[in-house]
């Protein structure tokens, strides 16, 4: 697992940016998880990343992460299969996952939203695609933990009167 610190420390503030999130990044070609790291630098992420599916299981344990960009072919375990297995755990479940693969057909859309994927994407990935989704699907998740504890306070507090 590798991790870069969150960038744009030496740009201001954007309201584009999501600076406290930790965006995992799952690829087994160097090249693509380059490409996307270069990318997500854009929002002031944090990033993590790992080179197959097992190495990304090991990770989420680790670390739970914002978000997962995780490509679908890969050796050891197949994106389906981190997916499934990511979405089935009740403290994972919650993490948004963004497919990525360079097949595009309509089943294998249908595989990964089978899996759990919350979106796909094709390759090549599209720069602006991909920073809109995972910044939509990051406030999502932040505005879900917010209304979690919201609503436990909210029963702390009726439980006291």
């Amino acid at each position: 697992m590798d991790q870069q610190s969150p960038s744009g420390t030496n740009q201001p503030f954007s309201e584009h940016q999501i600076p406290d999130a930790v965006i995992l990044v799952v690829d087994d070609n160097e090249q693509n998880l380059e490409l996307m790291q270069a990318f997500l630098e854009e929002l002031g992420c944090g990033t993590l990343t790992a080179r197959d599916g097992e190495e990304a299981i090991e990770c989420v344990a680790k670390k739970l992460p914002d978000l997962i960009v995780l490509d679908v072919m890969m050796p050891r375990m197949s994106g389906f299969q981190v997916c499934e297995r990511l979405k089935g755990d009740p403290r994972t479940r919650d993490i948004p996952i963004v497919m990525v693969t360079a097949l595009n057909e309509v089943s294998d859309i249908e595989r990964a939203v089978e899996a759990g994927a919350d979106d796909f994407l094709t390759k090549p990935v599209h720069r602006v695609e991909l920073l809109t989704r995972v910044r939509s699907l990051v406030r999502v998740g932040q505005m879900r933990r917010e209304l979690d504890a919201a609503l436990r306070d909210l029963g702390r507090l009726s439980g006291d009167s």
